[in-house]
């Protein structure tokens, strides 16, 4: 059997791929495995959100099953964005968390992902104990009668979660226009009530999921439209949250988009003048723009770099006490208030520098110069053809030829046969040029592609 968790939990098309038989066996392993290593007096209980695709009741309710199969019990708290999950579980007294949801990807999509006791996304060691039990459900105990779990539903817990995202913002919002386009998903009711609750005028749009229209022209993935709403009712700022409310990309009064990397940047010089950047530095990836380690560098931010992905940002963050980190996709982590990413926050956290400050975007994320980026996908039969001498020579010529002037990134794609070949440079005519000998290297040395 091929691992079933991913570099986000188990995603698949709902009832094809990711199926009620699925969800019903993640909800019995999961449960188990995360109940030993429970402190909770013998009483296990998992947390259970979703967001609205329509094929979220079904997984909801098998994996409830399953879970309650084992004798613990559920807590439903019903639609609701990821980090919310992350919170709830680590604010109440259950034993783990589940989310339902794909985040980004279409409506056919979903997905489960488990947050351990303390919030946080499970270790890959956790995940291999899950999916030993998914191969032997054998060994999994099945207590009968009075033994078997209950289901409680608590919808009202919602509130506590938005009042912890209230809580981090230290001043009112009144004068501030926000647009924010809810992607029809996870964050649709609670994105407006907050933002409006902190004084802000509000204009929603993408808040009417209808379970099939979640990420559809809309949300952080395609910030089009946001930007004509933005420039239409001249607005202050447009936030576009994803379908499970975890990552944010923001637009200026101009209609300009703002990336994860201009949104970190802004933050980061911020928490620095409040004496609150830990360490002043500032986690990213590998993909993250060479202008915003420039911006960094000029301000006196250290930038470390991590591998693509939150759970390595995260850990970055840990090993060295960071309290910024994120991706240019807009998963950002403020690590003083979340254990993940979490889109509602990120907006409060950059709405309260608009505010604090009198400034607007455009002119607060022009500290980033962004250098011109491009990617080429090369397609390989054997990824390990990167070790090959005639690639690695070319490696090694285009970054002596980018020295002061760029930077080349060449990984393999964690999900299909491709190497992915990325150059920044300081004009789009040195990228393309730089980038042509190391994919011309990966075709010559991969034949019958």
């Amino acid at each position: 059997m091929a691992r079933i968790f991913g570099t986000d939990g188990v995603r698949g098309i709902a009832n094809v791929e990711l199926t009620p038989e699925l969800a019903f066996a993640l909800g019995r392993a999961g449960a188990f495995v995360l109940s030993r290593y429970a402190n909770s007096g013998g009483s296990i209980s998992l947390l259970v959100g979703r967001d609205p695709r329509l094929s979220g009741d079904m997984l909801e309710a098998a994996l409830s099953a399953g879970i309650l199969s084992t004798g613990a019990d559920v807590y439903q708290v019903g639609v609701i964005p990821t980090p919310g999950v992350a919170y709830l579980t680590a604010q109440q007294p259950v034993t783990a968390g589940v989310m339902i949801s794909a985040s980004h990807n279409p409506a056919a999509d979903n997905g489960i992902k488990f947050f351990s006791h303390a919030g946080f996304k499970l270790a890959d060691e956790l995940e291999d104990e899950i999916e030993h039990y998914l191969r032997h459900p054998e060994e999994l105990p099945r207590p009968g009668g009075a033994q078997v779990g209950r289901i409680h539903r608590v919808p009202d817990w919602q509130s506590l979660y938005l009042d912890h995202l209230a809580s981090s913002v230290g001043i009112s919002l009144t004068g501030l226009t926000v647009v924010v386009d809810c992607a029809n998903g996870a964050g649709h009711q609670v994105a407006p009530a907050l933002l409006r609750r902190l004084g802000a005028e509000v204009i929603a749009i993408n808040d009417q999921p209808d379970g099939l229209n979640i990420n559809v022209l809309c949300g952080s993935t395609h910030p089009e439209e946001l930007s004509r709403y933005v420039v239409k009712h001249s607005a202050d700022i447009g936030l576009a949250l994803d379908g499970d409310a975890d990552r944010l990309i923001a637009v200026d009064h101009l209609g300009q988009v703002v990336d994860g990397d201009a949104i970190m940047a802004v933050c980061a010089l911020d928490l620095q003048q409040r004496g609150l950047l830990a360490g002043n530095k500032l986690i990213a990836t590998v993909m993250s723009n060479l202008g915003l380690e420039q911006a960094m560098q000029q301000n006196g931010v250290e930038l470390l770099r991590s591998k693509v992905g939150d759970r390595y940002v995260l850990a970055l963050m840990q090993e060295t006490g960071a309290s910024l980190g994120g991706e240019q996709s807009g998963h950002i982590i403020f690590s003083q208030y979340s254990t993940t990413g979490d889109g509602l926050l990120t907006g409060l956290q950059l709405l309260q520098v608009l505010k604090s400050t009198g400034k607007r975007l455009a002119d607060l994320t022009a500290v980033v110069q962004r250098y011109p980026q491009i990617l080429r996908n090369v397609r390989v039969n054997d990824k390990g053809v990167m070790s090959e001498a005639d690639v690695q020579q070319a490696i090694v010529q285009t970054e002596q030829q980018l020295v002061g002037k760029g930077r080349l990134l060449v990984r393999p794609s964690g999900t299909e046969p491709v190497i992915r070949v990325m150059v920044e440079a300081v004009s789009l005519e040195l990228a393309e040029a730089a980038a042509e000998p190391v994919v011309q290297a990966l075709q010559r040395c991969s034949p019958g592609r």
